[in-house]
């Protein structure tokens, strides 16, 4: 009876791991969103100078990595599909195409808020209220894909997002001045701060949807080429609204991106988009947020390491209930596989009535 016991538990087991990674390529591309992320952090602090601030002008090394992903999945497409011309693919599929702004302008929005919340709130409150994306997430990936969550599922979203606001808990054990959210003047606020969560949580979501359901005829790399043109597009007309694209383009914020560490982070988070592509496509985003809370614990120890930054009880507590959340995800992850054929596409009418609606 144990070994029919311990047989079972083997091929629960194994059906978890190819639930969780179906193929050996998905479980490169989790490790290396990872990888690539906690790098991202490691370089972007190694180009902090005396002041804690950068000497270059951070507008610029977006748009320069926004051309550079445009750039890169353009070449990867031409070299996948030497029969195909990319701009008569774009007249092609101008649908796909037009459906790519809305996470385009979703993100640049969520990019900008960042800086409008931020100049409101303190730190650890506007990190703390960011945590709700994981949550926010899973009820996102319900509506769009039509999927319940199981009561497993959402217990380790729960837990995930509890390790994640104790990592962004302060060391001493002050807390943020809650009080002052209940204020008539902050309300206008924290609804924006709201708007940047659900910004950040449909853009993702919404990007798997089109990569698994109506672009699916359409090589991934091609929708990158999609989403970077119309990402490109709505940064420059903020900046163009902002009065600050002349400042962007300016040799004066050009010639410190020459720097080696700066094009170093241009071409890490270069790679970040196209792999992020890829991760979408192979896994989905409620794994995604999984991944981006362990490139939280990982970097938090590599700097330690390589920075001499100390690591707190919190973090180390937060290490414990992420990798708790992680576990218990892990039996039994969400399944969500590209639609294959037309009866399968039929269902994502619903996500597009929806994004309709919205």
């Amino acid at each position: 009876m144990n070994g029919i016991a311990n047989s079972d538990r083997s091929v629960s087991c194994w059906r978890c791991n190819t639930d969780l990674f179906p193929t050996k390529w998905s479980a490169f591309i989790f490790v290396s969103y990872m990888g690539l992320f906690i790098n991202q952090g490691i370089l972007v602090t190694a180009t902090k100078n005396a002041n804690n601030s950068y000497s270059y002008n951070t507008t610029s090394v977006v748009l320069l990595t926004e051309c550079t992903k445009l750039l890169v999945a353009a070449a990867l497409f031409a070299n996948d599909h030497r029969e195909r011309r990319l701009l008569t693919e774009l007249f092609n599929n101008s649908k796909v195409f037009g459906l790519y702004f809305v996470p385009a302008l979703l993100y640049c929005l969520y990019n900008n808020l960042s800086f409008v919340n931020l100049a409101v709130f303190d730190p650890t409150t506007y990190f703390l209220m960011l945590q709700l994306r994981v949550v926010v997430t899973g009820v996102v990936f319900q509506l769009l894909f039509d999927k319940k969550l199981s009561w497993k599922q959402w217990s380790s979203l729960l837990f995930l997002t509890f390790g994640c606001i104790l990592k962004q808990m302060p060391a001493d054990g002050t807390l943020p001045s809650w009080d002052k959210l209940a204020l008539p003047d902050q309300s206008y606020n924290l609804l924006l701060v709201l708007l940047q969560v659900f910004c950040s949580c449909f853009a993702g979501v919404y990007n798997e949807f089109l990569l698994k359901n109506v672009g699916t005829e359409v090589p991934v790399m091609l929708q990158n080429v999609f989403m970077y043109l119309d990402s490109i597009a709505c940064n420059l007309f903020v900046l163009l609204i902002q009065g600050q694209l002349v400042r962007a383009v300016a040799p004066e914020s050009i010639a410190p991106l020459l720097h080696w560490k700066v094009l170093a982070i241009v071409a890490n988070n270069a790679a970040i988009g196209i792999v992020t592509s890829f991760f979408l496509h192979s896994l989905n985003s409620i794994l995604k947020t999984f991944a981006s809370a362990l490139e939280l614990m990982f970097t938090a120890v590599l700097c330690w390491i390589i920075f001499g930054i100390p690591i707190d009880r919190n973090t180390v507590l937060a290490i414990f209930v992420v990798s708790l959340a992680t576990y218990l995800y892990s039996q039994n992850p969400v399944v969500n596989k590209p639609k294959t054929n037309a009866a399968d596409r039929s269902s994502s009418s619903h996500g597009t009535l929806l994004l309709q609606k919205v």
